[in-house]
């Protein structure tokens, strides 16, 4: 073992959580009634649809071509370890058939529940399970109309507001987290998305921890399911009483891993292919193979998970964009990864346009930029004992100041550089990975 310790501020995997900061790698899945309209899950709320005029969505669901078993299977080939899905999304529609509402995918013309062969099917293939539930609800007739309900610029919001009680929507919240953490199994992961006290409009308030009941809720679930690991979204007191399970940054990769009061936290940062989470069909800002595998690098290297999600289609299916994105994961994970699975940050500095990963005394260079012949890197000198590039095991070749002198590239004897001689041309991989062999 190197005496520069791999996967620098572990998170503690206690009580059964240890596999997330092993797994490193994800699919989030959002599929609503959103699919239908294909242009973005938020679009009830940007165009102000009232729910008599996106009811036209509810009464033409038919996802004929769901099939959770293919989704799963590309979820595993693409190198993903756990799945989080959308039970239910903002706009308050629910794929299973829940007791406590009519607005379900059982009462649409595809009639069956949606959740429990998604939880079959992905369980089949090895993968954990986990829900998404949006404590937001712009169906729920308690929701009280605020900032980004759809009805905020109703003219008579406000007086609706009289009729409504947030607290009858909380208990509704915890009778259907009952059914999803009761009705299915183990369940690794549940995401609560979002709260927004500060976000006044037109004298509606925001909403937050009062309106939840967050305490109350936060204490069911772990009643229920003491292993799950919840997101940081419930605006819960950082009082102590409520350690952070899983804290979430979405859509940029954090400069430092996140904290919580001054200590390393469990993490994970969740992004799309493109810049939509539901299906948008006309959406065109994909990401390329080099972002792609880079949002990866950049999150492990830091020592969080990468939560990548997919935007079915309106009948079921993952659209060809889609299927090529994954295929990029697939290529690069088939044998890259491990440099990824129960790797993490290192004390090693990398140089410009690398980052490392790093798994007990193996240490791996992910080269983002390709260079010209040489990367130096400073601080392991004399500390390698093997290198190679991790796709297809060839090996390479270094010179060490602890044993050699170039004066053509400037190594000097005693200056802690080590010096990876590359070939010119670039190899066949999105981005190249070296593994070191670090000396024990």
């Amino acid at each position: 073992m190197s005496s520069a310790v791999g996967n620098a501020g572990r998170i503690d995997g206690s009580s059964g959580k240890a596999w997330f900061t092993e797994d490193r790698f994800g699919m989030f899945i959002h599929f609503g009634l959103y699919a239908q309209a294909a242009r973005h899950e938020w679009v009830q709320h940007r165009e102000e649809i009232s729910g008599e005029d996106y009811a036209k969505y509810f009464e033409n669901f038919n996802p004929d071509l769901y099939d959770p078993r293919e989704w799963a299977r590309r979820a595993r080939e693409a190198g993903m370890k756990y799945v989080v899905l959308t039970a239910k999304h903002h706009e308050g529609f629910c794929l299973w058939d829940s007791k406590v509402t009519d607005f379900k995918a059982t009462n649409t013309p595809y009639g069956k529940d949606l959740l429990k062969p998604y939880v079959e099917a992905f369980r089949a293939e090895g993968l954990k399970v986990g829900f998404y539930y949006s404590v937001i609800d712009w169906h729920h007739d308690q929701f009280p109309i605020d900032a980004i309900h759809p009805q905020r610029n109703h003219p008579d919001a406000i007086e609706i507001n009289k009729s409504r009680d947030v607290r009858k929507y909380a208990q509704y919240m915890r009778d259907q987290v009952t059914e999803l953490l009761t009705g299915f199994g183990e369940i690794a992961v549940i995401w609560f998305d979002f709260s927004y006290p500060n976000r006044e409009y037109r004298g509606m308030p925001g909403k937050g921890r009062n309106d939840w009941e967050s305490e109350e809720l936060i204490g069911l679930v772990r009643k229920l399911q003491p292993n799950i690991i919840v997101g940081d979204r419930l605006d819960l007191p950082t009082d102590g009483n409520h350690p952070k399970d899983l804290a979430t940054p979405e859509q940029y990769t954090p400069r430092i891993a996140p904290t919580s009061e001054g200590k390393p936290v469990r993490w994970e940062v969740c992004h799309t292919f493109s810049g939509s989470w539901g299906y948008h069909r006309d959406e065109t800002t994909w990401k390329d193979p080099g972002q792609l595998i880079n949002l990866l690098i950049d999150t492990v290297s830091l020592g969080g998970n990468l939560l990548m999600n997919v935007g079915p289609t309106g009948r079921g299916t993952f659209d060809s964009r889609a299927d090529d994105a994954l295929g990029v994961y697939r290529d690069w994970m088939a044998v890259n990864q491990r440099a990824i699975y129960g790797a993490g940050a290192s004390s090693f500095v990398a140089p410009n346009g690398t980052k490392f990963t790093q798994r007990g005394n193996r240490l791996y260079l992910h080269v983002q930029t390709w260079p010209f012949r040489h990367i130096h890197i400073e601080g392991l000198g004399g500390k390698v004992k093997y290198a190679q590039f991790l796709h297809d095991a060839s090996e390479i070749h270094w010179l060490d100041p602890e044993a050699d002198v170039d004066s053509n590239i400037g190594v000097a004897v005693g200056d802690g550089i080590l010096t990876l001689e590359l070939p010119v041309i670039k190899p066949n991989v999105v981005v190249p990975v070296i593994e070191l062999f670090l000396k024990d």
